[in-house]
Order: structure tokens, then sequence, then C-alpha cells
């Protein structure tokens, strides 16, 4: 239990960290993160952080179709941690 609870802090953390870069990219109007590597951060763990991150830098909180999918990972995280915990009971 306890190295998952450290593995899901590392994915938050890198994906606040790699959200935030992705700021600093558009900023500097450099080549940028694509969003694909960014949701893909989402969908194996790092909804937390990368939703922090989206709030504390303002970023990609504009676009709709990158919310909608960044909700759908999120809806989809839900769903798994209700039923984990229905079954687990």
């Amino acid at each position: 239990m306890t190295i998952l609870f450290y593995s899901f802090l590392i994915i938050n953390g890198f994906a606040f960290v790699i959200t935030g870069y992705d700021k600093y990219l558009a900023k500097a109007q450099k080549r940028r993160i694509s969003e694909k590597t960014l949701l893909s951060f989402v969908a194996v763990g790092g909804t937390i952080g990368a939703g922090i991150a989206m709030l504390f830098f303002r970023h990609k909180t504009a676009k709709v179709s990158f919310l909608w999918k960044y909700f759908g990972i999120l809806v989809v995280h839900l769903f798994i941690g209700i039923g984990l915990l229905f079954y687990i009971k």
C-alpha cells in the first residue's frame, strides 16, 4: 500500500510539473508538450496534480476540447475508485 501511495504522489507531482512547464513553453512561444502527453499523465493517475496545475498556472482552462477529455478521464477514475471501494467491502 505504501508503494502505491508513493507512486501516486510521484505521478501527480510529475503531472503538475509538466503542466507548469508547458505553460512556461507557451509563454516563451517555444515548442510545446503535446496534449496527448499531458492527457496520458492524467490517465495513468495524475488527475489531481494536473488539475491543481491547471488552476494554479491557469493553463488549458479555456480549451474546451482538452477539458472534456480531462473531465472524461476524471469520471472514469471516480467510477473505478467507487467500484473498488464497493468491491473491497
